[in-house]
């Protein structure tokens, strides 16, 4: 039995004729502000940090509305200069990832030709 979405049920699932309930998932409030400010502060997406902690995008995303209504973390907008900085150094990264990876396959090919 699937959603609309083709994604799967999320609640109560029969299993063997026997309907079960998803065990929900509580976590402290100090977890909760260390996933929201890996996302602000640290420049983290969403999908990273929950891939990283074991929680949920969606319930990241929540947090960090939630922790920035009750005034724990900066308004949507004013960015730190850090989450700036991490951001261009991770963009960075990837393209010298990718000239590393250009220049090993020439390399590969030049040492091929010159045998």
């Amino acid at each position: 039995m699937t959603d609309t979405w083709g994604v799967g049920i999320i609640g109560p699932t029969e299993i063997l004729g026997v309907f079960v309930m998803a065990k929900k998932r509580r976590y402290s409030n100090e977890f909760k502000l260390q996933a929201a400010k890996l996302v602000v502060e640290s420049g983290y997406t969403y999908k990273e940090a929950a891939e990283r902690l074991g929680a949920t995008d969606w319930s990241i995303r929540q947090w960090v509305v939630a922790l920035r209504k009750n005034g724990q973390l900066p308004p949507k907008g004013s960015a730190q200069p850090e989450a700036d900085e991490f951001r261009q150094l991770k963009k960075e990264v990837r393209q010298l990832r990718l000239e590393n990876e250009i220049l090993k396959k020439a390399a590969a090919y030049f040492a091929k030709e010159s045998m």
